[in-house]
């Protein structure tokens, strides 16, 4: 009698024990099944996890709205389109730097020469870092993109004052990517490769993806065009799939990697990947437009960019999204992160998609951060350019 009572008691604990992760998945399967049927996206995948482990996961819908398109799943590869700013350039500009070989306080001239002469001597490396060099985007050169992008940045008028003028811009990063190009003597794909994803474990995370990546991979559409496996970005392809500021492939669990690395400030699976120091450096604050913009060295924190940032996560919270459909969102005060990796459909909706970034990182703070009052001041605009 006893042992069946015991039993019951166990049985009854372990119902209540999958009622609250019932409901967490019941929350977001409708969030995510809604944007779906609103035709925002055809699928997509979250992950939602902490420095130590993966807490939530899951597949929806299709690679694209194709009638014969492949079910999404937990392998599959994504154009990650900005993210590559912070998952590829940002950790190999500081990695550089820890290594001694650059300084993100060094005008951008010492690296880049054709600045030089330019009156642009107060343009340093950590303004492309933030966005507020003062430069704008612009139309590249078919014959030799490259070139172009360098000399037509050094040679654009500044736009308002370096260092408190927030612009996005992609620039930045094109130029970012060359000066880890020149000071690592080989080229970003490359050094990404070897210094950070590899040493991680992101065996799925490419530029220029092969040809069995590409058939796992999640369309994008670009120009009434469909890209699988190719570079959904224009300047990117241009610069032949290999950019700052846009071209990694990856899946959702090696970007996972990549989160619990910046939670355990650098330090993944016992192997040390960057620096304490480096990954302080990435999530500063840096304030521009008189205190009204908030961002890290190439993460966002409060910006008009900041809609993954929901109601909930704190104030030391960072992250990026992705024009694709990607975002993604880390908490250190709260030890969680959210990805959010979508074939996103109507480019137009901007407004509507930035709300669905904002109310799954809400509901992710809800269920599975530390706390439960939402953070004033939350920032989560409708502006969805990159």
């Amino acid at each position: 009698m006893m042992g069946f009572l015991l039993l019951l008691a166990a049985s009854a604990f372990a119902a209540d024990a999958q009622a609250p992760q019932a409901l967490r998945s019941e929350r977001i399967d409708r969030l995510v099944e809604n944007s779906m049927a609103q035709g925002l996206i055809a699928g997509g995948v979250v992950l939602v996890g902490n420095s130590r482990d993966v807490l939530f996961e899951r597949a929806y819908g299709k690679v694209s709205a194709q009638p014969d398109a492949r079910p999404m799943s937990l392998d599959t590869v994504f154009d990650i389109a900005s993210l590559t700013k912070v998952v590829a350039t940002t950790p190999a500009v500081l990695k550089l730097a820890e290594e001694g070989r650059l300084s993100l306080v060094a005008p951008v001239a010492k690296f880049l020469p054709e600045f030089a002469g330019k009156g642009k001597d107060e343009l340093l490396v950590m303004h492309l870092l933030t966005h507020t060099s003062g430069l704008d985007d612009f139309s590249l050169a078919a014959s030799d993109p490259l070139k172009s992008a360098v000399e037509g940045a050094a040679n654009q008028k500044i736009h308002g004052e370096t260092g408190s003028r927030f612009k996005y811009a992609d620039i930045n990063f094109i130029l970012l990517g060359e000066i880890v190009r020149r000071v690592s003597g080989t080229g970003l794909d490359q050094y990404a490769q070897a210094a950070l994803f590899a040493p991680l474990g992101m065996n799925d995370t490419v530029f220029k993806p092969t040809l069995e990546r590409s058939e796992r991979c999640s369309l994008t559409l670009g120009d009434h065009v469909l890209y699988q496996g190719v570079v959904q970005d224009s300047l990117c392809r241009q610069l032949g799939g290999v950019a700052g500021h846009a071209g990694v492939f990856s899946t959702v669990h090696d970007l996972a990697r990549f989160c619990r690395m910046m939670l355990n400030e650098g330090e993944a699976d016992g192997k040390r990947v960057l620096s304490e120091r480096a990954v302080r450096q990435m999530t500063a604050p840096y304030f521009s437009r008189g205190g009204a913009v908030v961002r890290g060295l190439g993460w966002d924190m409060a910006s008009p960019f900041s809609s993954p940032r929901g109601k909930g996560f704190s104030e030391i919270s960072f992250g990026h999204t992705g024009y694709s459909g990607s975002s993604l969102w880390l908490d250190p005060a709260e030890d969680i992160f959210v990805i959010f990796l979508t074939a996103r459909l109507d480019y137009r909706k901007i407004k509507e998609f930035s709300q669905l970034r904002s109310e799954l990182s809400s509901i992710t703070a809800e269920l599975f951060g530390n706390r439960v009052p939402p953070c004033a001041g939350a920032m989560g605009r409708s502006d969805d350019s990159p």
